[in-house]
């Protein structure tokens, strides 16, 4: 039987949280008090994980769609649990849009982006008929690389002298207002609601007891990371082309020279992008994948593999005209109709029946 190591969901947990989220800029909305965005959304993001892991607690050896039909029951579990791979897919689709705007616009201009995205998703195929193992250990390989990576960018940048602290200043200047903004959906939803998907692999996991630190410790490694490179990004770039920037992450690098002889490390930014879109959208249709194969009982899903690529493949090609319009649905419209049901209010809604139902539970047998 397949299982996963702490270690590995650690790794895999921490990556599926950053995603593009460095490359973007968290809650830029928030100007320079975006660091601060970033450290509330972790913290409440932990809140809510932490109701996930209980969930998962409250439902030993099943997966987040088996948890609707064992509370709601059949006629309204069912449809309520079908929702999550569709929305999957459909974030799935989100990142190969990201890749067919910034593949293009940075470093390899001229190039079809139908072209780029199509080999992605075939390299991607070949990755998911491996199976979760395999999955589960190449992230636990690429989080040590992404952590050396990290960890030089933020050396160089601070080496370089072009960073002002002072940019960072008035703190909470213009009040809690844009900052709670940044925070309340998206923040919260962007990076850490999301984690509810990994809830399809949970029970995998080799010592179960270790799952709610595990979950925790990746969510504050992430805030801590996001916060980090917010800070860098306003501290090298300041305010105002930290907010303009769709980009920021390149826009930073590009501003490290050390004596005329380490400049503009683009190379560190591509690294960064084919990593972590590569596992993020692999986790994305993988996830769909097992859930749709759990709740219509098929026993071979590479048939939905090659189906849901392809769906991947057309929704990401044709969601969006230009870069404005991608950001605006991801920033305004997909949070507040989207994120914000399946991974708030379901899952607190979830966790009340379900916790009423085990109270009374007791209750009667006590």
């Amino acid at each position: 039987m397949v299982k996963i190591s702490a270690y590995q969901l650690f790794a895999i947990t921490s990556m599926f949280q950053l995603g593009t989220t460095l490359i973007f800029a968290f809650g830029a909305s928030a100007g320079r008090d975006a660091w601060i965005a970033a450290l509330l959304s972790s913290g409440l993001g932990s809140v809510l994980i932490g109701m996930y892991t209980l969930l998962q607690k409250m439902h030993p050896g099943q997966t987040l769609v088996e948890w609707f039909t064992c509370e709601f029951g059949r006629w309204l579990g069912t449809p309520l649990a079908w929702l999550y791979p569709l929305v999957w897919i459909y974030d799935a689709g989100r990142g190969v849009a990201d890749l067919k705007f910034l593949l293009p616009s940075t470093i390899l201009p001229g190039t079809p982006a139908w072209i780029l995205v199509g080999s992605f998703l075939l390299l991607i195929l070949y990755f998911l008929f491996s199976g979760i193992e395999v999955i589960c250990r190449l992230g636990g390989m690429i989080f040590p690389v992404l952590a050396a990576l990290f960890s030089i960018e933020i050396l160089l940048l601070l080496s370089s002298g072009m960073h002002h602290f002072s940019y960072l200043q008035p703190v909470l200047g213009e009040g809690w207002g844009r900052v709670w903004k940044a925070v309340w959906p998206l923040g919260i939803t962007q990076s850490f609601g999301e984690s509810i998907e990994l809830a399809m692999i949970w029970t995998l996991l080799a010592s179960p007891k270790r799952l709610m630190g595990i979950n925790l410790a990746a969510t504050l490694n992430a805030g801590i990371v996001i916060t980090l490179f917010d800070v860098l990004a306003i501290i090298v770039l300041g305010e105002k082309i930290f907010v303009r920037e769709y980009f920021p992450l390149i826009q930073t690098l590009k501003q490290v020279s050390l004596a005329e002889f380490i400049e503009n490390l683009d190379v560190m930014f591509v690294i960064y992008l084919f990593l972590s879109t590569f596992f993020k959208i692999s986790l994305h249709m993988y996830m769909s994948v097992i859930a749709v194969k759990q709740l219509i009982r098929i026993r071979n899903p590479k048939w939905l593999m090659v189906l849901f690529a392809a769906v991947t493949f057309f929704v990401g090609m044709t969601m969006a005209k230009n870069m404005p319009e991608h950001t605006t649905v991801a920033f305004k419209t997909l949070p507040n109709f989207i994120w914000l049901p399946l991974f708030i209010v379901l899952p607190v809604l979830l966790f009340l029946v379900s916790l009423v139902r085990r109270l009374l539970a007791k209750r009667r047998y006590a």
